[in-house]
């Protein structure tokens, strides 16, 4: 989402409404996106209140305005990442629209089940970039600013994952079978 750049300066100054007024705006996707991350309601509120607190302590150290969103969301995903290391959970992840989206042999609807076990057998960088890329549609450079790694080591875990999942997938889900 686009802001108002100097509503950003102002709250990067100490100016509180500001900051309360940008996370007003974005108050609907951090709910969205928490939600896809630690799956509850009460999770994902607990995730928000610890960005926003986070947020107001350091939004002095925001150097570049235009890269708000970038930065609130990138504070989301470590509280969503810090909460499911305390309650010990994977990372949920929606089956639909991933199967709709990754390359499946025959083109064969495939049981949400087994895309759910291949993806939970990928170490979490890949399940990281592969959430990010085909669930939140973000850019290569977008998932790159929010894992702080380089492009290509993005681009690398996208196509290792991609192959990983493939070949689990393959080798899981009854391709034979002829649905009745």
């Amino acid at each position: 989402m686009k802001h108002n750049i100097t509503t950003v300066k102002k709250a990067i100054k100490g100016n509180t409404e500001a900051l309360e007024s940008l996370l007003f705006l974005e108050q609907r996707m951090l709910y969205y996106k928490a939600l896809q991350y630690v799956s509850t309601k009460e999770d994902a509120l607990d995730a928000i209140q610890e960005t926003s607190y986070h947020a107001l302590l350091s939004i002095h150290q925001l150097r570049q305005p235009e890269y708000f969103s970038t930065w609130l969301f990138r504070i989301l995903i470590r509280e969503c990442y810090k909460l499911l290391r305390e309650q010990k959970k994977m990372i949920p992840y929606e089956d639909d629209v991933l199967l709709k989206k990754l390359e499946t042999k025959d083109e064969k609807e495939l049981d949400t089940s087994y895309v759910r076990e291949a993806l939970s057998k990928l170490n979490p960088s890949y399940q990281t970039s592969i959430i990010l890329f085909y669930y939140h549609d973000l850019s290569i450079k977008d998932i790159s600013e929010i894992v702080e790694k380089p492009v290509g080591t993005v681009k690398t875990h996208l196509r290792r994952a991609r192959k990983l999942l493939k070949t689990e997938i393959e080798r899981s889900y009854p391709f034979n079978e002829k649905s009745i």
